[in-house]
């Protein structure tokens, strides 16, 4: 009799280490997430002898049910194992994390909720797959086929597999997060690339003024975009916008709105008139969630006198030599918002002098580590402080002022700004 014991024992152990040698022998064979779970799943249905497995990874981002399941194997013809559990189950399982047996699952009161579901579920055996401590999921097997249903043994194999397999899921999930933050830093970088290209790489040299522009891009890429275009020898247009969004379809966004200015400034020197066909083109080349705040001038040299419509950007500042202050608020709403949408256009004479600051919100809004916003007080105090510095030097000292003013707390927007001065 207990030479009958031993020997079952005995077989029972090599059934195990084979069972842990193939799955270990199968997920070594790639780090693939989905691929490593399917592995485990098919091990666990062919050892165990069940209608179907499943594996469930818990997922923080769901709020209404923690886990998610992302593979399911059916070894029969039946229904498959539906991909909603339940809160029930998967709140159990989040409480407990011990594994549970269940051989009469329609009459288990504990878990009425599944009784509707279409796969008939009779017996169930899950085991919370865990690594160091932590649960990251859980490992289910469904209908034991042969008679009796689960057993202590199938209970004792199935947390064995998870054991081991437990630090193979999460070294494939690891996996695929850093595939995952490469793959977004490589789109990340393209598109700072494409932002940078796009910028003015000197100022411009313009007879009777002074003009002087720069932005820094925060670490997450935003979508800041100055440019000035020559349109003939006396007029030059300048424009400073804020694209929606981040990353990739901002730099997309900037790339066509820059294209679409560059080739109507050379259609009409009417400022509203260029943001209104500007505004039809970006309308219908973008979807409703992309737009662009806008402020967009056009310098005549000989005269002095500067066109301008303001599509729903921050109204830039015009400082005469007395410092005395006027908003540049003309235009209409933002870009691509409304197809049909005329803008409106004001201009200014400008004399000796005079400055025009051209900004964007990341200069107001940037925060220091006690979630204060720069402000516009601050960014007019500085202005008028330097007033009479070059375009250049004006930058400058706003960039210092900001720099000095945030510290070390990174900044979620781009800071650019744009100086006209009039000589």
């Amino acid at each position: 009799m207990n030479d009958t014991t031993e020997i079952q024992k005995l077989k029972l152990a090599v059934k195990e280490l084979s069972v842990l040698n193939d799955i270990a022998t199968a997920v070594s064979t790639t780090h693939d997430l989905n691929q490593v779970i399917e592995l485990i799943v098919h091990e666990c249905v062919n050892h165990l002898n069940v209608e179907q497995g499943a594996i469930m990874l818990l997922d923080p981002t769901e709020t209404d049910d923690q886990f998610r399941t992302i593979v399911r194997e059916i070894d029969t013809d039946t229904e498959i194992v539906p991909y909603h559990f339940g809160v029930q189950l998967s709140g159990w399982m989040i409480k407990n994390q011990t594994p549970l047996l269940i051989n009469d699952f329609p009459n288990d009161n504990r878990f009425t909720s599944l009784s509707d579901e279409e796969f008939p579920i009779n017996s169930i055996l899950s085991v919370p797959l865990k690594t160091k401590g932590k649960l990251i999921g859980v490992l289910n097997v469904f209908n034991k086929i042969s008679e009796g249903g689960f057993t202590p043994n199938d209970q004792r194999m199935l947390s064995i597999i998870a054991t081991q397999s437990a630090q193979a899921v999460e070294n494939a999930r690891l996996y695929d997060e850093e595939k995952s933050l490469k793959m977004i830093e490589e789109e990340l970088n393209f598109a700072t690339d494409i932002q940078t290209n796009l910028l003015p790489k000197v100022n411009p040299v313009i007879n009777g003024f002074d003009i002087a522009g720069k932005s820094i891009p925060a670490k997450e890429v935003g979508g800041d975009y100055y440019d000035f275009i020559p349109i003939d020898e006396n007029k030059n247009a300048i424009c400073l916008g804020d694209i929606s969004g981040k990353g990739m379809p901002a730099a997309m966004l900037m790339a066509n709105l820059q294209a679409t200015l560059r080739g109507q400034a050379l259609f009409t020197s009417s400022a509203g008139e260029c943001l209104t066909r500007a505004n039809k083109l970006l309308y219908r080349s973008t979807d409703l969630q992309k737009f662009a705040t806008l402020f967009y001038g056009i310098l005549e040299t000989t005269e002095s006198i500067f066109h301008f419509s303001n599509a729903g950007h921050d109204p830039p500042f015009l400082i005469n030599s007395n410092k005395e202050v006027t908003r540049l608020i003309k235009g209409g709403t933002v870009l691509g918002f409304l197809e049909d949408y005329q803008f409106e256009e004001d201009f200014i004479k400008l004399n000796s002098n005079d400055t025009i600051v051209i900004y964007s919100d990341g200069i107001t809004e940037a925060l220091n580590e006690k979630s204060e916003e720069f402000g516009e007080d601050r960014l007019l105090a500085i202005l008028k402080e330097n007033i009479k510095s070059s375009a250049d030097m004006i930058i400058e000292e706003v960039f210092y002022a900001i720099k000095k003013f945030v510290n070390d707390v990174s900044q979620s927007d781009d800071i650019t700004i744009v100086v006209i001065k009039k000589n």
